[in-house]
């Protein structure tokens, strides 16, 4: 245990990286600290005050779910029931609005986006139709998966709780509400949320969600948030191994320095980042369903929206021009223009006047006058587009369908593939051939556990860390959960099931 850093010192891991001490890190160090060593970020530090504020909400956490095996599933449906009405309070909706304003207004002035922060009423719907899918959902824990029957004896199979589930979102408030969703399952769960949404956090916990469960009779720590807007916060969460899970959503280089640090104390990890959904166009598609499927996948940004469309030389010269007026109406919807990168080698199928000419772009930092289209490396094409308002793709013109592939499997984050084609056996070997969890034939956006399962989504991971071990890439709370064995005696003639 180190009372104090020296500026330029090395520190060397037992892999033989060696990371030297920075002058602010070493003025910043006190005696209770942590340095973690991490090949992305450096050396992470870790301060005694945050570390506390962590240990006491896991622990805090842990006894809850201790409790938690004792409650009814009755209870935990009552909690539903609660928040839904808590929620549905216009007493109580004003005041997490009031106090969300402050949020909003402190991030426009530190120029981050408020997209997914302001608490509208599309929102505080969504919230709470998915606490009353919640609480209409049969309980995952304590189910027989299966029962093996043998002459003098039976084994069970029976679904448990897991334990402890550790979240760390961006800010999004109503990550609060979804992720309630684990303890249908018996478990609890602990958040630590960005800095630009933790007052409203704090107002949706106190307002909320902790009166709900009291109400029920549920631990008031069976839900938990870490009361701190520093991301070292998120660290210290991360590497307590009483974690059973931890699921990350936000910006892909976060969430894989999150899944770094729990993987390197051994818990497993749910990651939800990097996205961006590809588009492959084959030589059979109808050109009226690329236009739809192109604009129903640019309605807003999010992990599955259209990021990259690979289109087959052969109809490249009729369907370009659909994709791009895909596009357009697509922008026209949100009222902004749009942006297209186009690879090296595709620049002829788009018009040479789109590179000279200059539209107003909207970023999360404000508006920019760039080129409609530009040129982009092949080696790029991978590359996600965090666009606000204004829709942005990527565009290559291949030789074949098999080309496409390839390209996805190589360069994409394996999330999201969808083929436009009219031959049912190219759709077949297409879905052989992509290494991919969700594959369509039409439009991106459907990759969402409300719309596709009808459940509140925790998130949704992709393939690019390998794939999932023993569930689907939609988290939701009712698949988090463990199974036990249970050894039943016969040899007495009982009969048990």
């Amino acid at each position: 245990m180190l009372n104090e850093l020296e500026p330029d010192s090395l520190i060397v891991t037992a892999s033989g990286q060696a990371f030297r001490v920075s002058k602010a890190l070493a003025e910043a160090f006190q005696p209770g600290d942590l340095v973690i060593p991490n090949s992305q970020q450096g050396l992470l530090h870790l301060t005694n005050d945050e570390q506390q504020i962590v240990d006491t909400a896991v622990t805090q956490s842990l006894e809850a779910f201790t409790t938690m095996q004792q409650v009814t599933d009755d209870q935990v449906t009552d909690f539903f029931n609660a928040f839904c009405d808590a929620l549905t309070s216009e007493k109580i909706w004003t005041s997490i609005q009031r106090i969300n304003e402050k949020d909003v207004a402190m991030a426009n002035a530190r120029g981050r986006s408020t997209t997914r922060l302001e608490v509208s009423e599309t929102m505080r719907t969504s919230m709470i139709d998915g606490l009353r899918e919640w609480a209409e959902t049969d309980p995952s824990r304590n189910s027989i998966v299966e029962t093996i029957h043998h002459d003098r004896f039976q084994i069970q199979l029976e679904t448990s709780a897991l334990g402890v589930v550790g979240f760390v979102f961006e800010g999004r408030p109503n990550v609060l509400a979804d992720a309630c969703g684990v303890l249908r399952g018996g478990n609890t769960a602990i958040f630590r949320i960005g800095s630009d949404a933790l007052q409203t956090a704090r107002a949706m916990m106190e307002l909320a969600l902790r009166p709900s469960l009291l109400r029920s009779g549920l631990p008031e720590e069976a839900i938990v948030l870490v009361d701190s807007s520093a991301h070292a916060a998120g660290w210290a969460l991360f590497l307590d191994s009483r974690l059973a899970l931890a699921v990350a959503r936000g910006s892909g280089e976060s969430v894989e320095l999150l899944g770094s640090l729990a993987r390197s104390v051994g818990t497993p990890v749910s990651l939800h980042g990097t996205g961006g959904a590809w588009m492959m166009v084959a030589d059979t598609a109808d050109s009226e369903i690329l236009r739809q499927s192109v604009v129903a996948s640019l309605d807003r940004k999010v992990c599955n929206t259209l990021n990259t469309c690979c289109i087959v030389a052969s109809r490249a010269k009729e369907l370009v021009p659909v994709l791009l007026d895909g596009l357009n109406k697509a922008a026209a919807n949100l009222g902004q223009e749009y942006r297209i990168h186009v690879t090296e080698g595709s620049e002829a199928f788009v018009s040479e006047g789109s590179f000279n000419h200059k539209v107003t772009i909207q970023r999360a930092d404000g508006q920019h006058e760039e080129f409609q289209a530009s040129t982009l490396p092949v080696v790029d094409i991978g590359r996600e587009w965090e666009w606000e308002t204004s829709p942005e793709i990527t565009l290559i013109v291949v030789q074949s369908l098999e080309e496409a592939i390839d390209l996805f499997n190589a360069h994409s984050p394996r999330l999201v593939a969808s083929l436009i084609s009219n031959d049912e056996q190219e759709h077949q070997h297409f879905y052989e051939r992509v290494d991919a969890p969700f594959i369509g034939d039409n439009h991106t956006r459907w990759v969402d556990g409300q719309r596709a399962l009808n459940k509140p989504e925790l998130g949704l991971s992709n393939w690019a860390n390998g794939r999932l071990f023993g569930r689907h890439a939609i988290l939701t709370g009712d698949s988090v959960y463990t199974v036990r064995t249970r050894y039943i005696d016969a040899s007495d003639g009982r009969s048990r099931t």
